[in-house]
């Protein structure tokens, strides 16, 4: 298990992927080089899982991890729950899992997240709306987030614009409208008591995310998919004052290494009493691993 007063940071948000080639009958490789290319990432196919782990190993952070199941929108075939999570359970020394299932699946969702979280202990969900096409506030998806919220479980949204699909022919189909932060405004307010993620920076749509995390408790922001040298200022404003302690640390791995953020973050215009909460501190009392 993570040693949490060992580490040095919490990176809340990487991605896990299939080992390279797994994906040529349906376009996933095509997808990943391209996002690759977008973020300015060495390499064409993204790394292992245990690949992975041996990096923040080395670097001494613990990351959370997740994949993305999307493969109804998308028709990309989906790293299994299971699979990620045999995985992480070798290298629980620095991964955290959590998991991800599309909501669209109704029943089957709503029976796979308990079995999860049952079973196997899983304490978060991610949710990616552009990809898996749906809004956070249809009601659709209020029996996933009814077993959630009985669990005490995350709910991580990807908000604003993505990487993926950019540049692409029709942006490879993924619509952007999905990710607006101010949908998570109706999420919050039916199910108090399940903490929301709203990832990202959220371009162009900025201020909704600060205004729902400043309104609604249960909502936080993770700081992951761009270099803090890129962050609005109203962004570092909120971070350094009224959200303190409501910003998380994220990289966006494999599409941005930690010690690439970690780094432009040093740089960046954060209050010296601002960057614990950010880097570890707000994330542990988000798990429930104290402070």
């Amino acid at each position: 298990m993570v040693d949490f007063a060992k580490v040095r940071a919490i990176d809340i948000h990487t991605h896990a992927e299939e080992p390279c080639g797994c994906h040529a009958d349906d376009g996933y490789d095509e997808l990943q080089s391209t996002m690759a290319s977008y973020f300015g990432a060495p390499w064409r196919h993204p790394p292992t899982i245990p690949k992975t782990a041996a990096h923040y190993r080395a670097m001494n952070i613990a990351a959370i991890i997740f994949p993305v199941d999307a493969e109804r929108e998308t028709g990309y075939r989906r790293y299994s729950n299971d699979e990620v999570l045999e995985l992480v359970k070798q290298n629980d020394d620095v991964l955290i899992p959590f998991a991800s299932i599309d909501p669209w699946k109704g029943k089957m969702a709503v029976r796979e997240a308990r079995r999860l979280i049952e079973q196997h202990g899983i304490k978060g969900f991610k949710f990616h709306p552009t990809m898996q096409g749906f809004y956070p506030n249809d009601r659709m998806a209020y029996p996933f987030y009814e077993v959630l919220a009985e669990h005490g479980c995350v709910a991580l949204f990807h908000t604003g614009q993505t990487g993926v699909g950019s540049g692409m022919r029709g942006g490879n189909g993924m619509r952007l409208k999905y990710s607006n932060p101010m949908h998570l405004d109706d999420v919050a307010v039916d199910f108090p008591d399940m903490n929301i993620i709203a990832a990202h920076p959220s371009f162009p749509w900025q201020e909704e995310a600060l205004a729902v995390a400043q309104h609604k408790p249960n909502v936080y922001i993770d700081l992951s998919g761009w270099s803090p040298k890129y962050f609005p200022p109203i962004l570092v404003r909120y971070a350094n004052s009224l959200l303190k302690k409501k910003m998380l640390f994220g990289s966006d791995w494999p599409m941005i290494a930690p010690e690439k953020w970690l780094d432009a973050f040093d740089k960046a215009d954060f209050k010296d009493e601002v960057r614990p909460l950010i880097l570890k501190e707000n994330a542990m009392r988000l798990l429930g691993v104290g402070t």
